[in-house]
């Protein structure tokens, strides 16, 4: 196992933004191309990148999957992307045309039985986003909160063969506060699995800390908000990796 950095991008209306707290109403935009800031991240070395259709997460279809596709066609960096990803379809749009991993959400919950069967066909090509507040699992773009512990699903989806998950923790995004790193762990250890950390990191500090637990299953780390403010660059995020 290798520990990975995955620098983010968030699209929204086509440009790269930064949500508070997943809120819509607290928008930052960093930039007006996707696919300029992928360019960027894949030229300081960054051997994935991170993609999220936030207008898809929100309306339940595939909107902003053209700067996605031309980072995975036209660039070095591996590509994995979130939101919007509904149907089987969906996953054949991105995984035939180039992008390595897709992000299945909302569904994991709402359709369990589905994305199983999904496991089961695309493997390690698809990972679980678990998105939790208070450790419960919310979805829809963080819209709605579940009555499901992100643990307990995440247990039941690596039985059925989910290889990797994503774990963010709400009240950490986008607020540069510090990652959840114990509900990343806690995670990890309960499923056996590839977890990778998600919101709050703010410093290489954190993502020092997130590594420590490498033995433990946690993987890599998400970065957004930390490297368009400047807190650090990828490079240094990348060394601090040990890549």
């Amino acid at each position: 196992m290798s520990f990975t950095i995955y620098p983010a991008i968030d699209m929204r209306g086509g440009k790269c933004v930064r949500l508070k707290q997943g809120d819509y109403s607290q928008e930052t935009v960093y930039g007006d191309s996707p696919f300029d800031m992928a360019k960027s991240f894949a030229e300081d070395g960054a051997e994935w990148i991170h993609m999220v259709d936030l207008d898809g997460a929100k309306d339940g279809r595939r909107i902003n999957d053209r700067f996605v596709i031309e980072a995975a066609q036209k660039l070095g960096a591996k590509v994995q992307i979130g939101g919007g990803i509904r149907s089987e379809e969906d996953i054949l749009h991105y995984l035939d045309n180039g992008v390595d991993r897709v992000i299945i959400g909302s569904l994991a919950v709402s359709e369990t039985d589905l994305v199983k069967q999904w496991l089961r066909k695309f493997g390690s090509r698809m990972a679980i986003g678990l998105d939790a507040k208070d450790g419960f699992v919310a979805t829809h773009g963080w819209l709605e909160t579940s009555s499901l512990r992100a643990v307990d699903l995440g247990k039941e989806l690596a039985d059925a063969g989910a290889e990797t998950f994503i774990f963010t923790d709400i009240a950490t995004d986008g607020m540069l506060s510090g990652p959840n790193i114990q509900a990343v762990a806690e995670l990890a250890l309960a499923t056996g699995k590839r977890v990778i950390a998600s919101g709050g990191v703010s410093s290489l500090e954190d993502i020092r800390e997130i590594k420590r637990h490498e033995q433990a299953g946690v993987s890599g780390a998400i970065v957004g908000k930390a490297i368009y403010t400047g807190q650090f660059t990828v490079r240094e995020a990348l060394k601090e990796a040990g890549r």
